[in-house]
């Protein structure tokens, strides 16, 4: 539908221009934090996060929403007014530059649009007389499959000011992070899809030899972060270690076919001499749940992180795949390097087994 069609340029835009004679004068909108009612008041707290206005331009900068799905809206074959509600999922970020250390706050979620018809004066067919979101980090029923609910307003506001935390001393970056686009941030999780790569991996029995073996390999060819390890439940299988070296660009052909190529000095060197070892690999784009942690990456913690994510994605009805006899885990700092570490474990999510 032609509203459809409005929604998706306002995300894109972030509202600048809000198309306001597809909303109703008296809108409503509600959110975990807020509760509006009139396009005035609707349109003022839009611009305000976008630091279009005096309060926002003094609070608020780099505010964007990324539309991950719109659904819903179909419309009347007789007369082609909208006769269901519309949904879309998105992800919205925003920095809070009045605070010295200037920290991104994130949110995800679904914003669910009460349409209704215009009347006939109006130069729309249909517009907005309602707006809810939800967000994923607080509003979804544990056990329900996904299902959102409301909570108490307190839980979003310590969401909220728990993102605006200082962050302390942090362990250097080992390298510049393979880029990935945020679909969920959610109750001790994320979930992240990120573009197909071409990376290089190697069997190790000690990380800090396999981060020496893929150092000494990759000399000059810009590998980026995080490395990832995968070990097997049994004790005597091997380990191994990749490291990505390029990845596709945003917008990129996703088939198998269109994986970007690795570095010719990569390809040219692995399987030979004292690189027998080493293989390159080429990795399609994946949808991909996170649970950071910040202690050193032991086996009992590795495991401890891994079980509480697959407990995460149980209680809010995503789906894994595979049999869960592979724990994959990430690092982003540097090997041995001093202040707060982040590692995480990665679970690849089924296809289909995920709203994205």
């Amino acid at each position: 539908s032609e509203l459809k069609r409005v929604l998706e340029r306002e995300y894109v835009s972030f509202f600048d221009p809000m198309r306001r004679e597809y909303y109703a004068p008296d809108v409503s909108f509600v959110d975990p934090m807020t509760t509006l009612s009139g396009v005035d008041q609707y349109q003022n707290n839009v611009d305000m996060l976008a630091s279009r206005t005096l309060l926002g331009k003094f609070l608020f900068e780099d505010a964007g929403i990324v539309l991950h799905s719109i659904e819903g809206g179909e419309l009347n074959d007789d007369d082609g007014t909208v006769v269901s509600d519309i949904v879309t999922r998105w992800t919205l970020r925003l920095t809070a530059k009045v605070l010295p250390w200037s920290p991104t706050a994130r949110f995800s979620g679904v914003s669910e649009y009460k349409v209704a018809p215009a009347p006939p004066s109006s130069p729309v067919g249909v517009r907005i007389v309602g707006q809810t979101d939800y967000w994923d980090s607080i509003n979804i029923v544990p056990e329900s499959g996904g299902r959102f609910g409301p909570v108490d307003a307190s839980r979003a506001v310590g969401d909220f000011l728990g993102q605006l935390a200082p962050g302390g001393f942090e362990a250097a970056a080992a390298a510049p992070e393979l880029p990935y686009s945020l679909l969920r941030r959610g109750d001790g999780y994320e979930v992240r899809k990120y573009p197909a790569y071409s990376g290089v991996k190697l069997p190790y029995n000690r990380r800090d030899e396999g981060f020496g073996s893929l150092g000494a390999f990759t000399k000059g060819m810009n590998p980026l972060a995080p490395a990832l390890m995968e070990v097997e439940s049994s004790d005597t299988s091997d380990k191994y270690m990749t490291w990505p070296l390029s990845f596709a660009p945003p917008g990129a052909d996703s088939s198998s076919s269109a994986l970007p190529p690795a570095p010719s000095d990569a390809v040219e060197k692995a399987g030979e001499g004292q690189w027998r070892t080493v293989r390159v690999v080429r990795v399609a784009e994946t949808v991909v749940a996170v649970r950071e942690f910040n202690d050193a990456s032991m086996e009992p913690v590795v495991r401890k992180a891994d079980r509480e994510l697959r407990e995460c994605l149980r209680r809010d009805g995503l789906v894994p795949a595979g049999g869960g006899e592979q724990v994959k885990f990430a690092q982003y700092d540097a090997i041995f390097s001093m202040g707060k570490r982040r590692g995480e474990v990665w679970i690849d999510l089924e296809e289909g087994g995920h709203p994205w």
